[in-house]
């Protein structure tokens, strides 16, 4: 109605919308044997659907992207008699081409989906899902069940996170939880930590031994604090890669920065490989910080008498431990990455 009115009265200092273009449109040639969906801005052709206007173009075109990657469709009203390269990214059955007999029901779909009768659109697809099921065409009903999973997943409920005015405590309360099942946890196997106020983790990163390099993550109380990460070009020159000996060098090189708070544990993305050669860096400067594995995975951890510790999926402790070692895996391989790049260009 503003457009309209703008278009029509032309106000001298609101020229925002006097361009002669008008709000889009999606145009659906319902007629043609092969519907195309369009963007439209006028609605001239009465033998089409039209839905809108819209207000953003930008958002527009954000729904009509989400929409096709659930239900392919033709997007030009003249069609090369060839595949195009919609084809290939699975965003067009070219019908024209494929003679696609389900491409009329991919249109009914939409034109459903943006009437906003998604539930009739779930119905529908999961009956024609239910019928192949059936009729043991497991492969088709595999791809209508991605496509009522990809409905489910766009038009789900936004859901804000947790009313911090409710719980304002919320990220410290999980952390303690974290850490004190993990605390708990290292205890009753014979680990002996005190404190869990400081984790550090490290790991290697290497292709066959060349621009090896290794990371220090550190956590405090639970938290990252990139600010205390520290990153080490591996000096050693084997012709064979060692990843247990580049632990152990990256272990003895932090260890001989006394300038560096201590860790309460030391954690290596690894196994026991991994840990025995950072028991021998720590044992070389006569300290007793605790240290455990946790090996990809599985996500066992690997304690330092070479036990095995299997926590369950959802535990709070592993999903610690997994954040950290995630993140020291990040940064080891962010920096491999630069050397690589660096002596390509030598």
């Amino acid at each position: 109605m503003e457009a309209n009115y703008i278009k029509l009265y032309k106000p001298k200092y609101n020229a925002k919308l006097t361009d002669g273009k008008a709000y889009p449109l999606i145009r659906i040639t319902i007629k043609d044997e092969y519907p195309k969906v369009l963007i439209a801005r006028r609605n001239e052709d009465k033998k089409s659907i039209y839905f809108g206007p819209f207000p953003n173009s930008s958002a527009l075109r954000l729904v009509l992207k989400t929409i096709r990657r659930i239900f392919p469709y033709q997007s030009v009203i003249n069609h090369t008699n060839k595949l195009c390269l919609y084809n290939h990214l699975g965003l067009c059955s070219c019908p024209h081409v494929t003679r696609d007999k389900d491409y009329k029901k991919n249109i009914y779909h939409i034109i459903t989906f943006l009437k906003g009768d998604t539930k009739k659109v779930l119905k529908n697809l999961e009956k024609e899902r239910n019928v192949l099921s059936k009729l043991e065409e497991f492969e088709k009903a595999e791809v209508l069940q991605r496509k009522i999973d990809a409905i489910n997943y766009v038009t789900s409920s936004e859901y804000k996170k947790f009313d911090y005015k409710i719980h304002p405590n919320l990220d410290e309360d999980l952390r303690y939880k974290e850490l004190l099942e993990l605390k708990v946890c290292l205890l009753n196997h014979n680990v002996s930590v005190k404190s869990l106020d400081r984790i550090e983790c490290y790991d290697i990163s290497n292709i066959s031994g060349t621009n090896a390099t290794g990371s220090m993550a550190v956590f405090v109380n639970g938290e990252k604090d990139t600010s205390e990460y520290r990153r080490f070009k591996i000096r050693r020159t084997d012709k064979i890669p060692n990843d247990f000996a580049m632990m152990q060098e990256v272990l003895q090189r932090r260890l001989n920065h006394n300038e560096w708070p201590f860790p309460d544990l030391i954690i290596v993305d690894g196994g026991k490989g991994q840990v025995s050669s950072g028991m021998e860096a720590i044992k070389e400067k006569n300290l007793t910080i605790p240290i455990i594995g946790l090996a990809k995975r599985e996500e066992i951890i690997i304690t330092s008498d070479f036990k095995q510790i299997k926590l369950p999926k959802d535990s709070d402790a592993l999903k610690l431990l997994m954040r950290v070692r995630d993140e020291a895996h990040r940064f080891a391989i962010t920096y491999h990455k630069k050397l690589r790049s660096k002596s390509f260009l030598n």
